[in-house]
């Protein structure tokens, strides 16, 4: 424990500030704060201003919320209007089929997963073409078995994605209750990741009208 970063913390609460104006002074978590100042006691003065602080984020996290959702519909009606014309593309239709069969939709951030190479190699291309995504935002994960695991993994799915291997998380690597490798052939399963919310809401644009016309 760093004593003087403690010290520090307890006198500027003491002083009336909260948990994020003291971070502002101390690199240290909220959590460590917590219990750090747990039997500091403020006045009702103290108590007041906090109260008005927390009031104020919590509008202040309100309105940003409002803005982003009204930001996010005017994605997906302008992405609506797009997929008119781009369902015409079979190649289009074809990822957008792979991505709401197999993309993750539900966190807000792009994600694509397949231990199938050509399907990987597919979508990397729908990637690049219809959304255009810079090289540098991709990020790439592997999923690989413990009776998998080889040295030249990243290797073979560097060449698959064409990315570079800084552009790799570290693998997570999965037990298992086998013993023998039962795919000698297998190299693991590639996740293609994209934090790119304005895209997330611009894919389900397209879903949603390709759901409208033809479903």
């Amino acid at each position: 424990m760093d004593f003087s970063k403690k010290l520090k913390a307890i006198e500027l609460r003491k002083n009336g500030l909260s948990y994020s104006e003291i971070r502002k002074f101390i690199a240290v978590s909220k959590s460590t704060l917590s219990i750090w100042l747990k039997d500091i006691q403020l006045s009702e003065q103290q108590k007041s201003r906090l109260s008005k602080l927390q009031a104020t984020g919590y509008i202040g996290a309100k309105k940003n919320q409002s803005i982003a959702l009204s930001r996010h519909k005017k994605i997906r009606e302008f992405a609506a209007k797009e997929a008119i014309k781009l369902v015409k593309n079979p190649f289009f239709v074809a990822g957008l089929m792979l991505y709401w069969a197999e993309g993750d939709r539900r966190s807000g951030r792009v994600q694509f997963s397949n231990s199938d190479s050509s399907m990987i190699k597919l979508m990397m291309k729908w990637f690049r073409k219809f959304c255009n995504v810079p090289e540098e935002k991709f990020r790439i994960g592997l999923f690989i078995h413990t009776l998998h695991v080889r040295e030249d993994c990243h290797d073979f799915w560097s060449k698959v994605t064409g990315l570079p291997l800084n552009q790799f998380n570290k693998p997570y690597i999965k037990p298992t209750i086998f013993s023998n490798r039962k795919n000698k052939l297998y190299e693991g399963t590639c996740v293609i990741k994209i934090h790119n919310k304005d895209l997330m809401s611009k894919i389900l644009g397209w879903m949603e009208k390709y759901k409208e016309e033809y479903v």
